[in-house]
């Protein structure tokens, strides 16, 4: 009996994070009551606060599970960039940025809810959310600059450029998401979405592969 309790628990809370994604798409977080997310879900309002004491605890429960779609999305553009160190043949660069776009569009379209959800409520939502955003957004940077630390060429790079190139590479994936996001059902538009990405991680690597910390 308790086990079938706890299961129909976790339901009804997977079922208001739904809720909440869904309710906040065409505006933001913070504009949704938990009124309006109770009765999409189908309870009373008191039982919301049994699985949330707020609006804003459950946009930090989303925020959680809307990075570990973004983790998924780094983890394995990463990938990409530890399988090339360990091949006997470099790839060319611009075979790397292809794959790591053609990554960030695969998760982008297989995750719409949750990095709709990340784009969004940076900027508009409420400030504890935002500030969640920002806080794990700094740690996938601070992720990617440990990694980028083990790549061929980098090993004199200052702890500082290397955390710089982390957030220019963090900054394009989620900027690119979200614009990707936005050319949903225009196929000209997403594929020039996806031209400039790869221009603009073309440009990155070119003059990160040329960077020396010491001539600064």
């Amino acid at each position: 009996m308790g086990q079938v309790r706890a299961e129909r628990k976790e339901q009804t809370r997977r079922a208001l994070l739904s809720a909440a994604l869904d309710l906040s798409g065409d505006s933001s977080l913070g504009s949704v009551s938990l009124r309006q997310v109770a009765k999409q879900v189908g309870i009373v309002p008191t039982g919301f606060y049994r699985h949330f004491s707020s609006v804003e605890e459950l946009g930090l429960a989303l925020v959680d599970e809307s990075f570990t779609s973004l983790r998924a999305l780094l983890r394995d553009v990463r990938q990409v960039e530890a399988d090339a160190e360990r091949s006997a043949v470099r790839p060319r660069t611009g075979d790397l940025v292809d794959a790591s776009v053609d990554i960030l569009v695969t998760h982008v379209e297989a995750h719409q809810p949750h990095f709709a959800f990340i784009a969004r409520e940076r900027a508009a939502g409420p400030p504890a959310v935002r500030e969640a955003i920002r806080h794990e957004l700094d740690l996938c940077a601070r992720e990617l600059a440990t990694d980028l630390a083990r790549v061929t060429g980098t090993s004199q790079w200052s702890g500082e450029d290397l955390r710089i190139l982390a957030d220019l590479f963090v900054t394009v994936m989620v900027d690119t998401a979200e614009t990707l996001l936005r050319a949903e059902g225009r196929p000209q538009a997403r594929a020039a979405v996806v031209q400039t990405a790869r221009a603009q991680l073309r440009m990155i690597l070119v003059g990160a592969f040329h960077w020396d910390s010491e001539r600064v």
